[in-house]
């Protein structure tokens, strides 16, 4: 009985504590979703958005600036524009709890901001928005934190590119099949095999027959070999993106020689740094449980968004920033003194696969909600041309 008074008190100090200043949110990762949330909140809280990288990844087209360098400034994006009022702290997540943030921060003092513990690295929150992402191979995505590091990590590969012959793609899902159009763009005459376990490419998501049958032509007219139904036997000896000739074989006695390999299948969710009792919240694939109103299950004022919720979707930028407006509607409402109503729902399985900046097919709905796919001319005007990179260049206020 003590110890229920003693945390009504706690609870009954904590929100007269609030009443008396602005709302204090806590966004945990600055991709699409976190950075979409961050933004849409800055008007009605003390948002601080904590992420390691320096600069904001357009990852959709990260492909494309494996080949072409002047891409680079449409895949990394300044953050000293997204907010206004609020503040980004370039830190990484270690100990998150329903109301606080302890963090390693990266070199350089961190901004100023009032009420918060810079000298113990810790960031009170009365709302917490979880948006870390995934981590997944490089070059779909980067491990360094240091804008500067990424790109002289691009030049190496581009270098490597310009000096080979055979390249193997390992993986024959979205990002693989990208892939080997975006190299295929810039390198024509470039070999690439293509390796995956499963007797047909796109076979994880809910794609339509005619979308496969598009994708695996068009790459086939331009020299792709598809090695399909049998894994490999064992990985190449050299790290992915880096130059050596090697030769592999599949368990199916299929050999592939190449100079350059990648990994092109993987995402493990990034949530080792929930701690708590919101560790109790990860589920054994390290996602998240939430709420169709992206609570995190258990706990009102804790939202997660993108990649990291258990949602049964495919991991898209576009789920993450829909993820974003849901999470935003209800910390908004909460804020207000309102009920959160808004929920979200997943969206039937759409997909824009361009192959290069020429080439591609798409899965989307027609005005009756029917599933239609789109040749290479269409998904060039829906997605192939820009990569949607001026849509996030105007999230981040940066100008075009």
């Amino acid at each position: 009985m003590a110890e229920q008074s003693s945390s009504e008190q706690r609870s009954r100090e904590h929100s007269s504590e609030q009443t008396s200043r602005e709302p204090r949110v806590v966004v945990v990762g600055g991709g699409y979703g976190g950075a979409t949330v961050a933004k849409e909140l800055d008007d009605v809280a003390d948002v601080t958005l904590v992420e390691p990288r320096d600069a904001f990844v357009h990852a959709v087209g990260a492909l494309r600036a494996v080949v072409d360098p002047d891409w680079e400034s449409r895949v990394f994006l300044p953050y000293d524009r997204l907010l206004r009022r609020g503040r980004v702290v370039q830190a990484t997540a270690q100990s998150v709890t329903p109301h606080e943030v302890r963090f390693a921060a990266a070199a350089g003092a961190p901004p100023h901001a009032t009420g918060t513990d810079w000298g113990s690295r810790s960031i009170p929150a009365d709302y917490l928005v979880l948006a870390t992402g995934t981590a997944y191979p490089f070059p779909a995505k980067f491990i360094e934190t240091d804008t500067w590091v990424a790109q002289a990590r691009l030049v190496r590969l581009r270098e490597a590119l310009a000096a080979c012959d055979r390249v193997l793609l390992v993986g024959a899902g979205p990002v693989g099949l990208e892939l080997a159009g975006e190299l295929l763009s810039a390198f024509p005459r470039l070999g690439i095999t293509i390796v995956d376990q499963a007797h047909d490419v796109l076979t994880t998501g809910d794609y339509l027959p005619e979308l496969r049958s598009s994708v695996r032509a068009q790459l086939e007219e331009r020299g792709v070999v598809f090695e399909l139904g049998a894994p490999l036997g064992y990985l190449p000896p050299r790290d992915v993106g880096l130059f050596e000739p090697f030769t592999v074989e599949t368990t199916a006695g299929a050999r592939v020689d190449a100079q350059l390999w990648f990994r092109c299948y993987g995402n493990r969710p990034l949530t080792d740094y929930l701690d708590g009792p919101l560790a109790r919240a990860r589920r054994w694939s390290g996602e998240v449980s939430v709420t169709p109103r992206l609570n995190v299950e258990g706990f009102e004022t804790v939202f997660a968004v993108g990649d990291i919720t258990d949602v049964p979707e495919t991991k898209r930028a576009a789920s993450a920033q829909a993820h974003a407006g849901v999470v935003a509607a209800n910390i908004r409402a909460l804020i207000e003194g309102r009920d959160p109503t808004a929920t979200y729902t997943p969206a039937p399985e759409l997909v824009i696969l361009p192959l290069g900046t020429d080439g591609g097919a798409s899965q989307l709905l027609d005005e009756e909600g029917v599933r239609r796919v789109l040749g290479p001319e269409e998904t060039r005007r829906l997605k192939g041309a820009d990569l949607y990179s001026g849509r996030y260049a105007e999230l981040l206020g940066v100008q075009g």
